[in-house]
This record gives structure tokens, C-alpha cells and sequence, in this order.
């Protein structure tokens, strides 16, 4: 706990250190990642700042026996790197709806039950990103995921993405 405490406050005291640089006003596109199953993501980042962001996303993960739609919050502070070459990381937290199918076998007989559960998270978010030089943003990020409510467990969410910028 007292680790966790360290780090959000060394993110938050680099984030205000951070140098200005020119972070685009809006970008809106698609997150392709894995957490329990291979998924896309729309995903909306709107500018608050010259260098933090709001990022909101709108998931669908998928495995062999369940689905699950989220739709996540992500405050994000944006360092640069070099040129185009930035690097970010935030806190945020969202909620899904997982729905499954749960299997009964007492040897004989064998059915399917379809059952669904509502869940809240928090996550966090470190990546980063390019900016070409006409409006394109591709970034690759990491997303550790705390949920509530919903098996109480930690989910590590890797994830590439590709944004038309305006």
C-alpha cells in the first residue's frame, strides 16, 4: 500500500514538472488489446490541458464461455519524449456487464445456464504514443485493472491503438 502511495504521488509531482508540448485537441479511435479475452475498443481522447488528457472507452472482450462490455475513465498526463514521441500515465475506473454461461454436470445431465453480473473497476494507464506528422496517433499500453464487486480480482489489460487526430 504504502509503494502504491509512493507512486501515485511520484506521477503526480513529474506531471506537474511536465514541460508543455502539443498534444492533439481530439482523437477518436480503436484499441485492440487482451484481458480475459481478445477485444476492441472505441476510444475518444479529448484534450483538458497542454499536457494532460481524458481518454473514455467503450470495450467488448470476448472468450469462449463469457463476453464483457466496460466502458472506462482515464485521466492521462502526456510527457514528450523526442519530436512526435510521447509517453503517458493515469488513473481511471469504469463499469461493465459480463455475461456468461455457466455449466452444470453431475455426470448426468448436462445443461447451460446463462447468468450476467454488473462489476466496477479502477485501472490505471501507462503507454506510449506517436503522432505523425499528418493526423494519425498509434500508441501501445499497459492497463492493470483492480475489480470491485466482480471476483475481486486483478486483470492486466495490453493494448495497441490507432487515432485519427483533430
Amino acid at each position: 500500500m504504502k509503494k502504491s502511495a509512493l507512486l501515485i504521488l511520484l506521477v503526480i509531482g513529474v506531471g506537474m514538472q511536465a514541460n508543455a508540448q502539443e498534444i492533439s485537441k481530439n482523437a477518436i479511435g480503436i484499441r485492440l488489446s487482451e484481458s480475459n479475452g481478445f477485444g476492441p475498443e472505441v476510444n475518444y481522447q479529448r484534450a483538458l490541458g497542454d499536457a494532460n488528457r481524458l481518454e473514455l472507452g467503450l470495450a467488448w472482450h470476448s472468450e469462449r464461455y463469457w463476453e464483457d462490455v466496460k466502458f472506462t475513465a482515464i485521466y492521462q498526463w502526456v510527457w514528450n519524449i523526442d519530436g512526435g514521441f510521447n509517453w503517458y500515465a493515469g488513473p481511471g475506473l469504469g463499469a461493465g456487464i459480463e455475461s456468461f454461461d455457466r455449466y452444470y454436470d453431475d455426470n448426468y445431465p448436462y445443461y447451460r445456464n446463462k447468468d450476467s453480473e454488473a462489476f466496477a473497476f479502477f485501472t490505471g494507464d501507462v503507454g506510449i504514443e506517436y503522432s505523425f506528422d499528418f493526423p494519425l496517433l498509434v500508441s501501445f499500453d499497459f492497463r492493470p485493472q483492480v475489480n470491485l464487486n466482480y471476483r475481486d480480482d486483478v486483470n492486466f489489460d495490453v493494448g495497441i491503438s490507432a487515432r485519427y487526430q483533430f
